[in-house]
């Protein structure tokens, strides 16, 4: 069960006289209010996409503008305020989880695309846009943002700075680390500080790595510069299923082995194709105990070399079918039952956690064995679906979240996926972040002395630690709430 600290009695104590300050600093506006503060409306802002966790914060702040960010953070700074940022809430590890001291600072609002620069292909927007917002304002020019988390719909920019998001496309294209240029950073004392710009490694510290993945540790991002590609003059998707997991997984081993870069190489298993079928009626083979879609793009003739290869390699695993779309309305036909797993599943069971671990791909027969016989053990079923180019593993573990002993049941499972993962030499994520569902594994990949260090970095840019507390760092590990865990 994770924990949660208790908390500081003064700042509650304090709350009328600090919720009228922030709406000095951050007023209302054509947008709404700009401080939200009533217990009704602070319901939606009490929990993120890790569900299961619960607590509504102090208030909810709004901000417009950089400098709006600023005075936040200045004020809470110099009161000992607690913050968390937010994005849409999309997280699955609880990163944007509040507490009930800590002010919640959304970026919603912060939701302008400031520039296009075709010429330099990059953009420059605000943290509130979109994923696929960005893509939306260049597509019509012949350009794209390449990553693509599977909430590209609602998740927004800043927050896949934070957690360093990826998608189906990372495996040719990278993840968001591999897509930036340049941020605009809130420290908390409330100093703007502008990173890179406008061209890849800028001179000095790596700033943008350290930022990038930091899960709002160290301060706010208001403002990102992203490179934007030119989009493929096409791209064709197929569709090979195995008699079992195991099998699928030596074929994804053959795929990245033989040098063969696919644009996005996925995995579902038995329960996740039957769940996807039932939803999205794709035409899965139902028979299947695994299945892959690839993707490649390029000219027609650069697809039909790329598909001709693959299918030459899935072959060889002695494939129940194998299916090349020929057109563009049959790679979107493959397509979408994989783009509606994580809802589709919901369909079929009351509760699940999205898991999120990195492996070797060597390793995936084995990992996906010992699941499997994890599953048996602890008696919940799971539905794997995953970027399996990478080795970013999401099993999806059905539980029923009104059942105390089957969600404690679903907690250690998940545990023990992780604890698998670095064992294998993979890592305790891929895309999703720490946040709180993993904070009290760190130990399980990090030694002392490499969290002793991870803590000096935190406590450098954040003195009194009061920036997103309660997440990444084991309780233990957290010299400001170890006290009142």
């Amino acid at each position: 069960m994770i924990r949660l600290p208790d908390p500081k009695a003064g700042v509650l104590a304090r709350r009328e006289e600090i919720i009228a300050a922030l709406r000095g600093l951050v007023p209302g506006g054509p947008l709404g209010e700009g401080v939200i503060s009533e217990p009704l409306r602070l319901k939606p802002y009490e929990t993120d996409g890790l569900s299961a966790y619960r607590q509504p914060p102090l208030a909810v702040v709004l901000p417009q503008t950089t400098q709006q960010v600023a005075d936040v953070l200045r004020y809470c700074h110099a009161n000992g305020i607690r913050v968390v940022p937010r994005g849409a809430g999309t997280s699955l590890s609880g990163g944007a989880l509040p507490l009930e001291d800590a002010v919640v600072i959304g970026l919603m609002r912060m939701n302008r695309i400031l520039e296009v620069d075709y010429a330099n292909r990059l953009a420059v927007v605000e943290a509130g846009v979109t994923n696929l917002g960005i893509t939306a304002e260049v597509a019509s020019d012949g350009f794209f943002y390449a990553p693509d988390p599977s909430s590209q719909l609602a998740c927004m920019i800043g927050g896949n700075v934070m957690m360093n998001s990826g998608g189906a496309h990372c495996l040719k294209y990278g993840v968001t680390a591999n897509n930036l240029l340049g941020l605009t950073f809130v420290t908390i004392e409330g100093e703007v500080v502008r990173i890179g710009g406008e061209h890849l490694d800028a001179a000095g510290y790596d700033w943008l790595g350290l930022i990038t993945g930091s899960e709002g540790q160290l301060g706010i991002v208001t403002e990102v510069t992203v490179r934007i590609l030119r989009a493929a003059e096409g791209q064709r998707a197929m569709l090979a299923a195995f008699k079992g997991t195991e099998i699928a997984g030596q074929a994804v081993d053959a795929i990245i082995g033989s040098g063969i870069i696919p644009v996005a190489l996925e995995f579902m298993d038995r329960p996740c194709i039957h769940a996807c079928e039932a939803f999205a009626h794709a035409g899965y083979p139902l028979d299947a105990e695994a299945m892959l879609i690839i993707e490649v793009e390029g000219s027609v003739e650069e697809q039909d070399l790329l598909l001709g290869k693959l299918k030459d390699i899935c072959a060889r695993f002695d494939p129940i079918s194998l299916k090349v779309a020929q057109t563009a309305e049959e790679s979107l036909a493959i397509w979408k039952g994989r783009k509606g797993a994580f809802g589709a599943v919901g369909r079929i069971s009351p509760d699940y956690l999205c898991m999120d671990g990195t492996i070797p791909t060597g390793e995936l027969p084995f990992v996906l064995k010992r699941i499997g016989e994890m599953s048996a053990e602890y008696g919940l079923q799971v539905a794997n679906v995953f970027h399996a180019g990478d080795g970013n593993l999401h099993p999806l573990i059905m539980f029923d979240a009104n059942n105390p002993e089957s969600f404690h049941k679903a907690e250690a499972f998940g545990a023990d996926i992780l604890k698998l993962c670095v064992e294998v030499g993979g890592c305790l994520t891929g895309e999703h972040g720490v946040g709180v569902e993993k904070r009290d594994l760190m130990g399980v990949q990090f030694t002392r002395d490499e969290l002793r260090l991870q803590r000096a970095i935190k406590s450098a840019f954040d003195p009194a630690w009061l920036l997103n507390p309660a997440k990444v760092f084991p309780l233990e590990d957290n010299p400001v709430l170890q006290h009142a865990a």
